[in-house]
């Protein structure tokens, strides 16, 4: 496994664009989701982390939850896919079949926009408003492996704030997870 250097983008910095496919066999822009929606959550996700297992019922509650009101989340895989076949593009698109995913699921496979996002670990969760401004990175709540203890919902408590035009109470948390594996 190799550590790069990242660019990290911060609170209250564009967020940066990308294209990237999808498994869903479209190409996906962050600049056309700005049309659409009022808020884009951006969760950096992949097939074998056990972090992500744990949060993907609570990623598909928040899509449930807000996506009527004009949000959308977004997983992005930016693991190196050359490191075994459980992060290749196939591989994604079982892992969401399997785990019934109601949010698009992006590969990207130059890792050039998990590192412009700042992205060390999976998961980790960015909140970018329809401006394309970062309002909330890091954790998806306080409890990974137990959501019936979880006390703080990090990016749930960010989106609502978002819609209710309120201040955003916590806007940057430390990730905890899967280190990424980058490209060699």
């Amino acid at each position: 496994m190799k550590t790069l250097e990242t660019i990290d983008t911060p609170i209250g910095g564009y967020a940066p664009d990308f294209e990237l496919p999808g498994i869903d066999g479209q190409v996906h822009h962050l600049s056309r989701y700005l049309e659409k929606f009022r808020a884009i959550g951006v969760v950096s996700m992949c097939n074998y982390c056990p972090y992500v297992g744990q949060y993907i019922e609570r990623l598909k509650l928040i899509q449930g939850e807000f996506g009527s009101q004009g949000f959308t989340l977004i997983g992005m895989n930016g693991n190196d896919t050359n490191q075994g076949l459980m992060e290749s593009f196939d591989s994604m698109k079982a892992f969401a079949l399997e785990q019934e995913l109601n949010f698009p699921y992006l590969w990207d496979s130059t890792q050039d926009v998990t590192r412009s996002f700042g992205t060390n670990q999976t998961p980790t969760a960015f909140l970018i408003d329809k401006n394309g401004v970062v309002r909330y990175r890091g954790q998806i709540d306080d409890r990974a492996e137990n959501p019936s203890f979880v006390q703080t919902q990090y990016l749930r408590s960010a989106i609502a704030a978002l819609f209710n035009n309120q201040e955003i109470e916590i806007t940057e948390t430390e990730a905890m997870g899967t280190p990424l594996v980058w490209r060699s």
